[in-house]
């Protein structure tokens, strides 16, 4: 279920190189085809994935790691609510991969407001789900019915030719799903979450090709140099991939031959502490919390 629960991206797929098509760039004005943003999208990762992580590591849930949607649902100007309303998709993903069903209603109050004032609320029946998570026990359905709500958002932005808004919602689940995970990391020594924070070096990349589409949006190109502030100590990062033998399975009475690999990443413990620090004075510089 986890696998299928994404928001704003259907999942990390690390070991994919997406190419962009030349065909599809103008020089001097760089674009990208909608097939490859879609693509490019998919690979984004999906807060539910960090949350996940992080409860399978048994660390207790913590608010302090959480924006306070109060605060970032005020914001007048359409890219700081678009960017805002992805940081609070993060925090309800960590909250709901915790069952703090409670809490949530606060972030989804303050995600129906947000997503009303740039007129994409249609997509999102809060009287439904804030039904589902004060009186139902089934978190399956309302995580599915809450990412399924903000996907369809965020296709909407980009088939009203609201793509550079899409793509600050998107940046806002990434920088805010790194700051939960960096966080966590600051008390807690763990291989798959190190291996995790330094496999967003991948997903980075992808994200700035996104924003690049709108470099010359003055605001958002502001977006993009803070990004490649991260990007430079992503530098020092190294991953490799091992191949490991082709497996044979039977399923549905047919043969399946599966074929997996495994990442390896290489980083130190100066480029985590460094990727923490600017990480959490980036994120809380956009939602004007001192450090």
């Amino acid at each position: 279920m986890v696998a299928l629960l994404l928001l704003a991206a259907c999942g990390q797929r690390p070991s994919e190189i997406l190419e962009v098509n030349m065909d599809d760039v103008n020089i001097g004005e760089f674009q990208i085809s909608s097939v490859t943003m879609n693509e490019i999208i998919q690979n984004i990762a999906s807060p539910i994935e960090v949350a996940a992580l992080i409860n399978s590591l048994n660390i207790p849930f913590s608010t302090s790691y959480l924006a306070d949607p109060e605060n970032l649902s005020t914001s007048t100007n359409s890219f700081e609510m678009a960017y805002n309303l992805g940081v609070l998709s993060a925090d309800l993903g960590y909250l709901n991969m915790y069952e703090k069903t409670g809490t949530a209603v606060n972030y989804l109050s303050g995600i129906n407001r947000l997503a009303d004032a740039l007129q994409i609320g249609q997509f999102f029946d809060i009287a439904t789900i804030i039904q589902l998570a004060t009186t139902s026990s089934d978190l399956d359905s309302l995580m599915f019915i809450t990412i399924n709500s903000f996907n369809n958002m965020e296709d909407y932005l980009r088939e009203t030719d609201r793509s550079n808004l899409s793509a600050l919602m998107i940046a806002g689940v990434w920088m805010e799903s790194l700051f939960l995970a960096t966080q966590v990391a600051v008390q807690n020594s763990n291989e798959d979450l190190k291996s995790m924070i330094g496999e967003q070096k991948l997903i980075l990349n992808d994200l700035l090709l996104i924003l690049n589409d709108h470099k010359n949006e003055e605001v958002i190109n502001g977006y993009i140099n803070d990004l490649e502030i991260i990007k430079s100590i992503y530098d020092d990062v190294k991953i490799t991939y091992v191949v490991d033998e082709p497996q044979t399975i039977e399923k549905d009475g047919m043969l399946m031959i599966i074929q997996s690999e495994a990442s390896n990443v290489m980083m130190s413990d100066q480029t985590l502490q460094k990727i923490i620090e600017v990480t959490e004075q980036l994120r809380n510089m956009h939602m004007n919390i001192k450090s």
